[in-house]
């Protein structure tokens, strides 16, 4: 088998469907296998894919297990010696897939390779990240970019003929070459979701194994289709994973540091909110919401 595909999906039926099309428009030549596993969708999701793709392996939970263990459960019942971890909200440009597999046949040091994301418009979408360090968050959190790029790569200044060494892919379109997966484990399930792939990559790293930005390789985002869902709970995940990554990989005091630096942002932004009602009725509220976010988040952290 050459290729094993996994697709987590979680209400983000008509993505799903676009997104299934595409990758079926990349397969000719391939020995390949395509997993939808589903986290309990109640859109339609499930029967859509009976129907339209009869040819995908469909698992169905009847609960949201979170998404490391959805992937770990198709992954584990795969058999591809390659892996491709596709979001169902992405939609494969023509040759996307044969370029990242082209690659990584050629490269055997490669323990993933990533697509170069791009938003519904065409334009460039964040596809990788330096390893995340207290002093990037610090950086990330109060916007200092603007003045120096390092708590993200500056992407729009590379090269886009050229592969690419990174320290963390975007988890929206992945391939991995299964010896890799085997060498260092799947995804560690404690991460419900949010940092999943930001810990798999470091163990990659860690073991030896190198990572790849493939800008040749176009994926259509259009990113957060299952998350805006649920955005609040959602917000708090992406942290609480964030402060599971820095316990499980720095240990010490570096969980209380981080604490400290989500504790000063937020309250930061929150002694800003007033400034609010200064502006149009749209970004009013969603700078609300963001504040109310914000505010859970200083009350949840004790606790994360």
């Amino acid at each position: 088998m050459d290729l094993s595909i996994v697709i987590v999906n979680w209400n983000t039926r008509e993505y799903l469907d676009r997104c299934l099309k595409s990758v079926l428009c990349e397969l000719e030549g391939l020995e390949y296998e395509i997993f939808v596993v589903d986290n309990a969708s109640e859109d339609g999701s499930v029967d859509m894919v009976r129907v339209r793709y009869p040819q995908v392996r469909l698992i169905a939970n009847e609960d949201n297990p979170g998404f490391a263990r959805a992937n770990n459960m198709a992954i584990q019942e795969s058999r591809g010696k390659y892996i491709l971890l596709l979001n169902p909200d992405t939609e494969m440009r023509a040759g996307a897939l044969a370029v990242l597999l082209e690659f990584l046949g050629k490269t055997p040091r490669a323990g993933a390779a990533g697509a170069r994301l791009l938003n519904a418009d065409g334009s460039l979408q964040t596809s990788a990240y330096p390893e995340p360090t207290l002093w990037r968050e610090l950086w990330r959190l109060f916007h200092l970019d603007i003045f120096r790029p390092y708590a993200n790569y500056p992407m729009h200044t590379w090269e886009l003929k050229q592969p690419r060494r990174v320290d963390v892919l975007m988890g929206a379109c992945v391939l991995l070459p299964r010896k890799a997966l085997d060498a260092v484990g799947l995804f560690d399930e404690r991460f419900f979701m949010y940092s999943e792939e930001v810990d798999l990559c470091q163990r990659l790293r860690q073991d030896g194994w190198q990572l790849y930005w493939v800008p040749q390789a176009e994926v259509i985002h259009y990113g957060g289709q299952s998350t805006q869902q649920a955005a609040e709970e959602m917000f708090l995940r992406l942290y609480q994973g964030k402060i599971m990554y820095f316990r499980k990989h720095y240990p010490g005091l570096a969980v209380q540091a981080y604490k400290l630096i989500l504790l000063l942002a937020s309250l930061s932004r929150l002694a800003l909110t007033p400034l609010a009602y200064l502006e149009s009725p749209g970004k009013r509220e969603q700078h609300l919401k963001l504040s109310n976010n914000y505010r859970r988040l200083v009350t949840s952290l004790a606790g994360f």
